[in-house]
């Protein structure tokens, strides 16, 4: 199953989970009307007035605890007592934690996550969080700090991304505030019982019997949440264990981690149970200790016996006792097991890729085995003064509008013009001294990761600013009619992030548009790709355009005719076709690899171009997209 049928997939379970509760809404509703039947007997009026008071509570329930997480992930790992952090952090541990993130997400395409550590958790547990990789949050304990090695760190993580990538972060996003509506009922009893013990007159008895009664319809509410938790969550967590074996290319990680978690007394156990009660489908392990058909998770030693069947019940026990007295501790096995892996060379600029359009379509949101170890080869490659430079709060902003300054010194003039006029001389002069001491010579495959380094820091930077510099950023794109494909791409996929950030819950939805509905635009983005590709053969340009044409619209002729407007003819694409079905978005993310692969071979660059357009359709690609020899 690829990205684009578990996004397919991914739609269909939220249509499932309306139904879901829907259900558990009428079965609520139900008993409430049945409490009333029994106190008031068949009154009408009352019945209605319960049924519409019931359905009210739960509803606003719902659109309240859906607002308080309109701003994405954040707001989950603050109520879990979360630290974010820091880009420039000099902690061992939490250095080790933002490498093995920031691998993991130029491996996989997308902008580095915001980190959190729960400091005062002591179990080994984790999640992801958010409605997209815009506004994405990976959380950690300070037990998986403490307790696990690189290896088992980077096999949690991988699991947590397997959620970002495959849809399920925006699902358990929603089920979070869906939810919360049907246990509304309960809250209300508890906070009337708790506040009413004080009362002392003839409506006392009443109040208690209401609270009592609310009470127990919240305990229903409670029923139909985890038994919707527990059926939405199982066979996802089963299929994230393996997505993070074959992105880190090695079962020992993972199943390291769940044998620590069996190991050691805290387990993966959280101490904020009423919290971890609500975000128990999001975790790594088992935060709540639930059971049965309430359980969020398939038992332990399933998930261990699924990444090493020779493991049995005696292995835990005899782990259990050698960790009671001594628990083991990460770094100092990072130490004894040297894991600190090479990197491998990058491939030379004029470096041709062998790729076919099923193959690019297979590897979006989908990191192979060898993609990390390329991102491990990226991250060092990137120099540390640089990476200092990326990651600093005042100098992020400068180093991506250099990533956007043109070769032309005419147009570097009218873009640093447009940089002065919305954010000072001083911006404009450290984004051209970066362009020249820094990235005259940067390889183009350490582009897109420099600006994924860049990206946490800029999004806490306030609203205005992220304003202010979203709009230097389009200037500075459209300085010049002739400004390059990548350069104008790479301009718009920040946009399109970091606006994401700013409201992530209204751009979080799944595509539902068919090729037929948008044929003028995909021809105008393959025209724009097709002439970018082979700027002085017209002929070489058709036939790349007519090959990514008869991928996507076979039946259909749609004359080729580069844009009068160039590059920024696709300012009216986007949209349209970030709307596509997602097995619509499979082909054409095929069609676009054809455009670009006419010939049957991809320069860097133009790969480098590949990725940068799938990620503004949010159909990130690897960092390499040509597999290693096996």
């Amino acid at each position: 199953m690829n990205f684009f049928e578990r996004q397919a997939r991914a739609r269909r379970n939220s249509s499932r989970l309306v139904v879901l509760f829907s259900l558990a809404v009428l079965g609520i509703v139900v008993m409430v009307d049945l409490v009333v039947l029994l106190v008031a007997g068949p009154q009408p009026g009352a019945l209605l007035f319960a049924t519409i008071a019931t359905v009210g509570v739960i509803g606003l329930g719902s659109l309240f605890r859906i607002s308080s997480l309109s701003s994405g992930g954040e707001p989950v790992a603050q109520q879990l007592g979360g630290v974010p952090v820091a880009e420039d952090t000099r902690d061992p541990q939490l250095r080790r934690l933002r490498n093995v993130v920031e691998e993991m997400s130029i491996a996989s395409g997308v902008p580095v996550p915001k980190i959190y550590v729960l400091e005062h958790e002591a179990g080994i547990n984790a999640f992801a969080a958010g409605y997209s990789t815009s506004d994405a949050v990976v959380a950690v304990t300070r037990g998986a700090l403490d307790r696990l090695n690189r290896d088992e760190l980077q096999g949690v993580v991988a699991h947590e991304f397997s959620h970002i990538l495959n849809g399920d972060m925006r699902l358990n996003i929603r089920l979070v505030g869906v939810l919360f509506g049907i246990l509304m009922i309960g809250i209300i009893g508890r906070k009337v019982l708790l506040h009413g013990r004080g009362f002392r007159n003839s409506a006392t008895l009443a109040i208690v019997g209401a609270a009592l009664t609310a009470i127990v319809v919240g305990s229903l509410g409670m029923f139909f949440g985890r038994m919707i938790k527990a059926g939405v969550s199982r066979s996802r967590e089963v299929l994230a264990d393996a997505s993070a074996v074959q992105f880190t290319r090695q079962t020992a990680g993972i199943a390291g981690a769940l044998k620590k978690i069996g190991g050691l007394d805290a387990g993966s156990r959280l101490a904020h149970r009423e919290d971890a009660e609500e975000v128990s489908h999001m975790l790594f392990g088992d935060g709540t200790g639930l059971r049965g058909l309430f359980a969020t998770h398939p038992p332990l030693l399933k998930r261990i016996q699924a990444l090493e069947p020779g493991f049995r019940p005696e292995h835990l026990s005899r782990l259990q006792q050698q960790w009671l007295n001594a628990p083991p501790d990460g770094l100092q096995e990072d130490v004894a097991l040297g894991l600190v892996a090479p990197g491998e060379a990058l491939p030379g600029s004029d470096h041709a890729l062998s790729v076919t359009p099923p193959m690019i379509a297979a590897q979006v949101a989908h990191p192979h085995d060898d993609d990390y170890d390329r991102a491990h080869a990226l991250v060092l490659a990137i120099s540390e003064p640089l990476h200092d430079v990326a990651t600093h709060r005042e100098a992020a902003m400068p180093l991506v509008l250099a990533l956007l300054l043109d070769e032309r010194p005419v147009v570097r003039d009218r873009q640093r013009v447009e940089i002065v006029a919305r954010l000072g001389a001083a911006v404009a002069t450290e984004a051209a001294h970066l362009r020249e001491t820094h990235l005259l010579d940067l390889h183009p495959m350490l582009r897109l990761p420099l600006a994924a380094m860049a990206f946490p820091v800029l999004r806490r930077r306030p609203r205005p600013e992220i304003s202010a510099f979203l709009d230097t950023v389009h200037a500075v794109v459209h300085a010049d009619d002739q400004v390059s494909l990548f350069e104008y791409c790479l301009g718009r996929l920040l946009e399109v992030q970091l606006r994401e950030t700013l409201d992530p819950g209204r751009h979080a939805r799944f595509g539902r548009r068919k090729p037929g509905s948008v044929k003028q635009e995909f021809a105008t983005l393959l025209a724009v790709v097709a002439h970018a590709g082979n700027p002085g053969d017209p002929a070489a340009a058709q036939r790349a355009y007519l090959a990514g044409m008869q991928r996507v619209l076979p039946r259909d002729h749609v004359p080729y005719a580069p844009p009068a407007g160039g590059v920024q003819a696709l300012d009216a694409v986007w949209e349209p076709l970030d709307a596509l079905d997602p097995l619509a978005k499979q082909v054409m993310v095929e069609a676009i690899t054809d455009a670009v692969s006419h010939n049957g071979r991809v320069s860097v660059a133009e790969s480098e171009l590949l990725r940068t357009i799938c990620g503004v359709l949010h159909c990130p690609l690897p960092p390499t997209l040509e597999q290693l020899p096996r």
